[in-house]
């Protein structure tokens, strides 16, 4: 089924009023901003990695209270146990049963902040959750409601106290996000504007969950034909046989490629994904999956060298995003 310039055009609307409210907390950081709601609409999870202070828990919780729909923060520390975000059963002396009492990993929105400041097994108690949508705890399955988006944040892992994730955790992240430093006009901008207290007190939400699982739906109708299929298996296979690589892009990486690159055709305006909506979203799907060779790493090569080569490499097909 296709996708109308009707629904395209309130798509777009849609996305642009969500991005506009974010944007009134975190000035100047516009394509992060985008990815994160693109992540949403994909049906991914985000993991937005920087150092400390600039604005990576604001930026979750500002895209939270944009949408009408729960939201929970967990609050990552050493002695975080998994019952602790999964939820525990509780003897019910009254009615002689367990009684499920859900954690917070039960809502629409999910953020876990600082998360690598806990233990890796705490840290896989979200695997479940963020792959099937559902967890299970004493051999009961809890289905998670939709839309679910699990924003991550956490400082560089060379930090002091922070565990790195697990690969098996990272490749469940559709996007790793950066913030970076504001420019020295919209840091002006925020010592002005965030005088008196922050802007987030202000935000009001502009979107009902109906309205996400709206967008998502026609994400999902967004066409791609099976030549932009072939270059996304093209871009998946190079990092598998790159010499500067130890570990490559899984299965998982393309299906998330052409995830996001619909909803970047769908943000553009066109019900078909071109080969530049791939380009586009590859480093940030990509850039957390890939880990370099120990001589790579040594010699200072960034994954995002390796990623630009990549790109640059493989034969793009031949069609262009419509003007």
């Amino acid at each position: 089924m296709t996708v109308s310039a009707t629904e395209l055009e309130a798509f777009g609307r849609n996305f642009e009023t969500i991005t506009a409210n974010i944007e009134r907390v975190i000035q100047g950081k516009r394509q992060t901003v985008e990815r994160l709601v693109m992540c949403l609409l994909s049906g991914g999870h985000a993991l937005i990695e920087d150092v400390p202070g600039v604005g990576k828990t604001l930026l979750a919780k500002s895209m939270a209270r944009s949408i009408d729909c729960s939201f929970q923060r967990i609050q990552f520390t050493p002695d975080l146990l998994p019952s602790d975000i999964t939820g525990v059963s509780v003897w019910d002396r009254d009615a002689s049963t367990f009684t499920f009492r859900p954690g917070p990993v039960f809502a629409n929105v999910v953020l876990g902040d600082e998360i690598n400041r806990a233990s890796p097994k705490t840290q896989s108690a979200l695997l479940e959750a963020m792959e099937e949508h559902h967890v299970t705890v004493d051999a009961t399955t809890h289905t998670l409601a939709e839309p679910f988006i699990v924003v991550a944040t956490q400082n560089p892992i060379e930090h002091e106290g922070t565990y790195p994730l697990p690969e098996a955790q990272l490749d469940r992240f559709m996007m790793r996000l950066s913030m970076g430093y504001p420019s020295r006009e919209k840091e002006l901008q925020m010592l002005d504007t965030h005088a008196d207290g922050s802007t987030y007190d202000d935000i009001k939400p502009v979107l009902h969950a109906q309205d996400v699982l709206e967008m998502a739906a026609i994400v999902r109708r967004i066409h791609v034909s099976d030549e932009v299929r072939s270059y996304i298996v093209d871009i998946a296979d190079a990092t598998r046989g790159h010499h500067e690589l130890l570990l490559g892009a899984s299965p998982r990486a393309g299906l998330n490629l052409q995830r996001a690159g619909r909803t970047r055709a769908a943000v553009a305006g066109r019900d078909f994904v071109a080969p530049d909506d791939i380009k586009s979203v590859a480093p940030a799907v990509l850039n957390h999956r890939l880990i370099l060779q120990p001589e790579a790493h040594m010699r200072g090569l960034a994954v995002q060298e390796v990623v630009d080569s990549i790109l640059n490499s493989t034969p793009v097909p031949g069609m262009r995003a419509k003007v």
